[in-house]
């Protein structure tokens, strides 16, 4: 396996940066726009992610994740410009959280620790988007969480290894945007069966 760390943590991160294009495209166009105080939570997240396994000793697998916090920081500027919101309560609660990782790491010297509380802040981040997806599962573009889930599992692959600090995160973000994924498709289908109109609004990403 460690012959395909290589190729497969690069092309982890080629499927990041094509996952990131379509919803920066309909950013652009206005089709999108993204929730300002939800892509600051992800871009911390994913900074804190890239340093934590990058000072565990992460090699390729690192690739997605250092991909993946400069798209999320890209889209971020968007938003302060073409996106909604601010941050809600919920939403400092989530960055006190990754922010409690880094200070868990920072003290104690376990970049575990940041990679966890990243995991649980991220999934509640998922959470909150659940009930706009599944009443409304056009607003948010399934490709992008197929390919997330695709990179993710090839991220995991390129770790080479049996190390839970270094797979916990593409493992985790392998699932959770198939998770995603799977709720748009199965929701898409449902409301196609039914005869309902689609409706448009603003989609968030995982």
């Amino acid at each position: 396996m460690s012959e395909l760390a290589a190729p497969l943590g690069v092309l982890a991160g080629l499927i990041a940066v094509a996952d990131t294009i379509p919803y920066v495209r309909d950013t652009l166009r206005g089709a999108t726009r993204p929730h300002r105080g939800t892509w600051l939570i992800w871009g911390v997240l994913a900074i804190v992610v890239c340093l934590s396994q990058r000072a565990d000793g992460a090699s390729w697998s690192l690739v997605m994740a250092a991909t993946q916090a400069v798209l999320t920081a890209l889209i971020f500027l968007l938003a302060i410009r073409l996106g909604d919101g601010g941050l809600s309560t919920p939403e400092l609660v989530m960055i006190a959280i990754a922010l409690a990782g880094v200070a868990g790491w920072i003290i104690a010297q376990e970049p575990l620790s940041a990679t966890v509380c990243v995991v649980v802040a991220d999934l509640i981040g998922a959470a909150l988007m659940v009930p706009k997806t599944y009443h409304n599962p056009h607003s948010e573009t399934l490709a992008t969480f197929v390919l997330a889930s695709l990179g993710g599992a090839l991220a995991a692959a390129a770790v080479g290894t049996l190390d839970p600090s270094l797979l916990l995160y593409p493992a985790y973000y392998c699932l959770i945007n198939g998770a995603i994924a799977l709720l748009i498709h199965h929701r898409r289908r449902a409301l196609a069966s039914h005869g309902a109109p689609t409706a448009i609004a603003a989609p968030l990403a995982a």
